[in-house]
């Protein structure tokens, strides 16, 4: 579930390396793991590799070499000359025994398949000259294309297309995935499959690396995953508040308090302006009703200490009844998730917010799209050129609150620099109101005692689990109505009766 970046991919190489494993065997192992997955890919018919200067290009020559000796017809296309070649790359080189092509569109042909090996994970400069012709030229020949651990053109870090990239068919990378794996729109080149191959790096290495991205998946937050107890109660699992907004935007907020309660909290209760009151109690059944249209009523509210999560800001209505209710929860030290209205009622305040969020004391999660995170966070952190990770910690280390920024490949970041990558929402998740539902189960799962990072991961991977089950056509009411199936695989996953 470890990511790693360019830099730390790297030094798991120099570290296996110095540890006694020979370079060029491990660019072997990674050859071989590449031609196992171009037989797979394709059984018969000829094969074309395409191969860069680097070690990325050694693995395509082995690959190669490897493919030929399987009986399959091979041919390379090298983007420079062969004898500029160095290191272990030239000793792949060596392995080759067949003719090397130009690296021109022409020589591609009509193969079978195509082994995109010109550039790797390590790119970070856009995409020029032969090789963008090459690229292209892969693009447009419509033939399976299996990319050698990242779609070239991809920057393995960031997920950034530099320039141009190729549209692989599938993918296979080596000892463990890359954020540019999972980030957009990175994940869109790599395929339907992205293989992992063992060549023979220890994990040992990661605890020197120490690496602080995750792809957000069940073995990341299963230790933080909330059962209830025999012998527990509901107030034992939690009480989550909800606020409402007024009469017209109350559907939001119904939806975040359902979901709090199919998420596991032992109780759900709306806080509702008086206006709506009737409204909300016409259409909830297993959510409570309370009545609060100011920061004092709200207040007296939270003198019962069981309620010890709530959720602000979907359909809450932007201004400075939000404002003060946000204020309100903050400093009387509950775990709160802040979403949609809540958050854009501080466009203009943001420090008040943040200086809020620093003497809290509890679990806090931010829940932003890109247009709201852009609206709270001005500074350099909202710059669009930064990759979607790195926008994320830094709101995370500025709010010095936990922040999922939202969107195909939502990202979960803490202050203290851990982050998770989801990879598992599909497309129909995008749908009025879905997100009112993430922030209901985060919410859930912050008032049975999670953490708020895992609480924030958790309600992530649910929900696009949950919109995976349903498929096409669905609707946010629907996902909620999915959790108990999710919690059913969770529970036989994790080993755990019911």
């Amino acid at each position: 579930m470890e990511l790693l970046t360019t830099l730390e991919m790297q030094e798991a190489d120099r570290l296996t390396i110095a540890g006694g494993t020979d370079g060029f065997a491990l660019m072997q192992r990674a050859g071989r793991a590449v031609a196992d997955g171009a037989v797979a890919m394709s059984e018969s018919g000829p094969v074309m590799v395409v191969a860069g200067r680097g070690n990325n290009g050694g693995d395509g020559f082995i690959a190669a070499a490897d493919l030929a000796a399987r009986g399959r017809e091979v041919s390379v296309i090298l983007l420079c000359k062969r004898e500029s070649l160095k290191g272990d790359a030239a000793r792949a080189a060596q392995e080759w025994k067949g003719d090397v092509l130009p690296c021109v569109p022409a020589s591609l042909g009509h193969p079978a398949l195509i082994i995109d090996a010109l550039f790797g994970a390590g790119l970070d400069r856009p995409v020029k000259g032969d090789a963008y012709e090459m690229i292209a030229a892969i693009n447009a020949s419509d033939v399976p294309v299996l990319a050698v651990d990242l779609p070239s053109g991809i920057n393995g870090t960031t997920g950034d297309v530099m320039g141009i990239a190729v549209d692989a068919t599938r993918t296979v990378t080596f000892f463990r995935r890359k954020p540019g794996h999972l980030l957009l729109p990175g994940r869109l080149h790599c395929g339907d499959e992205v293989h992992v191959a063992d060549i023979g790096i220890k994990t040992d290495v990661l605890d020197t690396i120490r690496p602080r991205a995750f792809e957000n998946t069940p073995d990341l937050w299963h230790e933080s995953f909330p059962v209830p107890q025999t012998d527990g109660h509901k107030y034992a699992r939690g009480h989550a508040l909800v606020v409402s907004g007024d009469m017209a935007a109350t559907g939001a907020a119904r939806l975040a308090a359902r979901a709090a309660l199919r998420a596991g909290a032992g109780l759900a209760t709306l806080v509702s302006p008086g206006d709506a009151l009737a409204v909300n109690a016409a259409a909830l059944t297993a959510v409570m009703i309370r009545s609060a249209d100011t920061s004092k009523q709200f207040a007296k509210l939270l003198e019962d200490k069981r309620l010890n999560a709530c959720v602000i800001g979907p359909g809450a209505g932007v201004g400075e009844r939000t404002r003060d209710f946000v204020l309100e929860i903050l400093s009387a030290q509950r775990n709160v998730v802040l979403d949609a209205d809540a958050l854009t009622s501080f466009a203009d305040h943001p420090e008040q917010l943040f200086s809020a969020i620093r003497s809290a004391g509890a679990q806090i999660v931010l829940t932003p799209h890109d247009g709201e995170f852009a609206r709270l966070f001005k500074s350099e952190i909202a710059d669009a050129s930064l990759s979607k990770l790195e926008r994320t910690r830094m709101g995370a280390t500025q709010s010095g609150a936990v922040v999922l920024l939202k969107g195909a490949d939502t990202v979960v970041a803490s202050p203290d620099g851990r982050a998770a990558i989801a990879s598992n929402a599909p497309p129909w998740l995008a749908t009025a109101g879905a997100g009112d539902v993430l922030a209901g189960i985060i919410g859930g799962m912050l008032a049975q005692g999670v953490d708020a990072f895992d609480a924030a991961s958790i309600g992530v991977w649910m929900h696009g689990e949950a919109a995976q089950q349903f498929g096409p056509g669905l609707i946010a009411e629907d996902l909620s109505e999915m959790l108990p199936e999710v919690f059913a695989d969770l529970y036989t996953e994790f080993g755990i009766s019911f």
